[in-house]
Parts: C-alpha cells; structure tokens; sequence
C-alpha cells in the first residue's frame, strides 16, 4: 500500500516537473481545454438567506457614480431621503428582502412529477419482469391442488395427536 501511494506521488512530481522544464501552461496541462477559474472561498461572501440576515459583505461591490452619491447621501439625515432612495439603499446592501426570500416556490411540483415518474418507471419494469421474466406459477399454488393435498393428507392420517389431522372429525368429515 505505501509502495503504491510513493509510486502516485513520484508520477505526480514528475509530472509537475517535466511541465515545469517545458515550459507548460495550464492550457496544455487540462489537455487543452481551458481551465476555470476557482474561487476564493477564504474571501468573504454574499448570501441571501433567512439563518444569516447579515451576510460578510454587502450585494454591490462595485458602486457606480449614482450609488456614491446615495451613499454620501446616506450619511445625512434619513427623513431627507425619499422612500426610493430608501429602497435603493437597501438593495446596495442586499439582493433580497425577508419576504422575497421567503416566497413559496413551485419546486414541490417538480419533486412530485419526478416521485410519480419514478414510481411509475418501476411498475412498469416490475411489470415487464412479471410477464417476461419470472416463469409461470407453479401448480402447487392453485386452490384445486391445495385442497386436493388437505385431503390427501387427512386420508393418510398425518400427525393425528398434536398436528394437522387431530382437528379433523373423522366420523362427521368435517372441522372440529
């Protein structure tokens, strides 16, 4: 097991190194496909949800002239802001309001179609099994041939003290 995880990590450093010597770039190293870029997930992030009403950092980043100029604005006495204004600060800080965020969604259609699709598929594959796969029933299963076999049975006397013809009345040829 040791030997085999040296072997990956010296292919892998050797690997690393011939790109390294050839001058390779990520482009030949994805195969030539180009390669996405990560992100960052040690920076702080916005999230629009109901547990965390204070995201780490505000919606906008990057403010336009307009939004500075609300922002200095912001500073001022807030009875002097229109409510648009008021509005629009908000949306500088977050994407969506509690109630927007709370909002009923259709997705449990969807959850729903995909159970009944689900269930359906595998009726019709237990279906298909049943009529081409599975062999007939056996005889032995029908009610003509079960009573047949009680009889025969109650005829041979089968555990007559404690078992199966003990509850049989001979002489009236019936049940006790």
């Amino acid at each position: 097991m040791l030997r085999l995880t040296t072997g990956r990590v010296g292919s892998l450093l050797a690997r690393r190194a011939t790109a390294a010597l050839t001058g390779g770039s990520a482009r030949t190293a994805s195969h030539g496909h180009e390669v996405s870029e990560a992100a960052d997930m040690s920076q702080p992030m916005y999230w629009d949800r109901a547990d965390i009403p204070l995201p780490d950092k505000p919606y906008k980043d990057v403010l336009t002239d307009a939004d500075k100029s609300l922002k200095q604005k912001e500073k001022g006495p807030w009875g002097q802001l229109t409510k648009e204004e008021k509005i629009a600060l908000y949306r500088l800080s977050f994407c969506q309001t509690f109630p927007e965020m709370k909002q009923k969604t259709a997705e449990w259609k969807t959850v729903i179609g995909g159970v009944f699709f689900f269930l359906g598929f595998t009726g019709l594959v237990v279906w298909w099994q049943r009529v081409y796969v599975y062999p007939p029933r056996p005889r032995t299963f029908e009610d003509e041939w079960q009573a047949q076999q009680i009889k025969r049975m109650l005829d041979m006397r089968v555990n007559p003290i404690q078992g199966f013809s003990n509850k049989w009345d001979y002489e009236k040829g019936q049940w006790k």
